[in-house]
């Protein structure tokens, strides 16, 4: 009988990087609760963007685990991990998964695509516009459909992995039961 695999405690989420996940997540709720094209619609879709525009800087400069350098979802790293997913062992990674990664990029990329497409719906040139509303309310909806399938996501991997990675991003640690 094989032993439970378990690790110390690992601090992976810095400060910055639990505050940016929890403010976005709080944007994109309540946008989606206000009514659109009025202020506050704009004004927190503009904060939204620009909490992405931070956490861009930080993978950059920020710690360790921020760092886009340690997650990148490159085809190999993909790959891999689908391949060993599949194989029923999946890896253990102590910052994002492959997969997550790819998420975590989608997620981002689609609030500066809403903060663009909501901006161009204010200026002259595209003022009702309805191509443009139509795009910005697709957006919106692959944002909402994305969340969800992150938030399961999250809950079904970390069961997997042992690893409970929603406490994770409230605590910044991260603790690997045995398995």
């Amino acid at each position: 009988m094989s032993q439970p695999i378990s690790s110390p405690p690992v601090r992976v989420w810095d400060l910055f990087v639990r505050i940016f996940h929890w403010s976005l997540v709080a944007c994109v709720f309540l946008n989606f609760l206000v009514e659109e094209g009025e202020a506050p619609h704009q004004w927190i879709g503009y904060a939204a963007s620009a909490l992405v525009a931070a956490r861009i800087v930080w993978g950059f400069v920020g710690s360790r685990y921020a760092r886009f350098s340690d997650f990148f979802p490159t085809p190999t790293r993909l790959r891999q991990h689908l391949a060993a997913l599949l194989a029923g062992k999946p890896e253990h990674h102590v910052g994002h998964n492959p997969f997550g990664a790819l998420m975590m990029l989608a997620l981002m990329a689609l609030v500066l695509s809403l903060g663009f497409t909501g901006y161009l719906q204010t200026t002259d040139m595209f003022w009702g516009d309805e191509w443009l509303e139509e795009l910005h309310e697709g957006l919106a909806s692959a944002l909402l459909g994305l969340a969800g399938l992150h938030a399961a996501a999250a809950l079904v991997v970390g069961r997997l992995e042992g690893t409970n990675l929603i406490g994770a991003m409230i605590t910044g640690v991260k603790v690997r039961r045995g398995r």
